[in-house]
């Protein structure tokens, strides 16, 4: 098989039940690196039937994490991937044609495909959602931020037609379960920037943004699946204004106490 001059750079935490999936999507790439916060499962026991380049790190600060996972990379061009996606048969294809002409791009966005369970989540923006995941690694950068970092890219960006498929969540459970983590540290991220948000500011973006999933991105058209995505997408704001008030308010109450 011929090999494509890519370096496929994917991070892990505890990916024992999809690492496997997601690596056997990759034999056409050239290398694959696995940086690995600290497992405590047979991650990098899986990783490493499929790479050598299976390397620890405890993950602190995403964006500052993803640049240096991405530095360990031997080719220019990086595609990342997490651990619960795999790259679709169609995507393979056009990265091989991608490859045989020359590059005016330093970046492309790919369409994410996204599934809670074996459900499709086709609406409410969830799809095609394109995302930056191929690059150069001269020219990109992540943020060096705790939480959904921005990404920085010193020149133009293309845009791929075909998935990746992401297996994002099992079930409800699971769903939930994220969106709880999620908010947690989002709340933290609010904390540390101090940022000014009130509760009626907080209440219309709870609003606004189930408005626009379920109605103006036709989230209803995926039925209760499409509700619940959309509520989720609410729900996000809410619990995150609340676990910022708590904070400010254990801080509060520190700085009252008596020394």
């Amino acid at each position: 098989m011929e090999k494509i001059p890519i370096s496929v750079v994917v991070i892990t935490k505890n990916e024992e039940p999809n690492i496997a999936k997601c690596l056997e999507s990759l034999k056409w790439a050239d290398e694959i690196v696995v940086v690995d916060d600290e497992s405590t499962d047979k991650t990098r026991e899986i990783a490493k039937k499929y790479t050598k380049s299976v390397i620890t790190k405890k993950l602190d600060i995403e964006g500052k994490h993803r640049n240096y996972a991405y530095g360990l990379a031997r080719n220019e061009w990086v595609l990342s991937l997490d651990a619960d996606e795999v790259i679709s048969s169609e995507l393979k294809e056009e990265l091989q044609g991608l490859f045989k002409k020359e590059m005016t791009h330093v970046a492309f966005t790919i369409p994410i495909k996204t599934y809670l369970g074996n459900y499709w989540i086709r609406y409410g923006g969830w799809y095609p959602a394109g995302k930056v995941r191929l690059f150069r690694k001269s020219s990109f950068k992540y943020e060096e931020a705790e939480v959904h970092p921005r990404v920085f890219i010193d020149g133009t960006c293309g845009h791929l037609t075909k998935d990746i498929i992401h297996y994002s969540y099992r079930d409800f459970h699971d769903f939930f379960t994220s969106l709880n983590n999620q908010t947690t540290q989002e709340a933290k991220k609010w904390f540390n920037e101090r940022r000014k948000i009130g509760f009626l500011k907080m209440m219309r973006k709870f609003y606004d943004r189930f408005f626009k999933a379920y109605f103006l991105k036709a989230g209803y058209k995926d039925g209760l699946m499409g509700f619940v995505v959309a509520y989720g997408n609410s729900l996000y704001q809410f619990m995150s204004y609340v676990k910022y008030q708590f904070l400010l308010k254990e801080e509060k109450e520190k700085c009252a106490k008596p020394r």
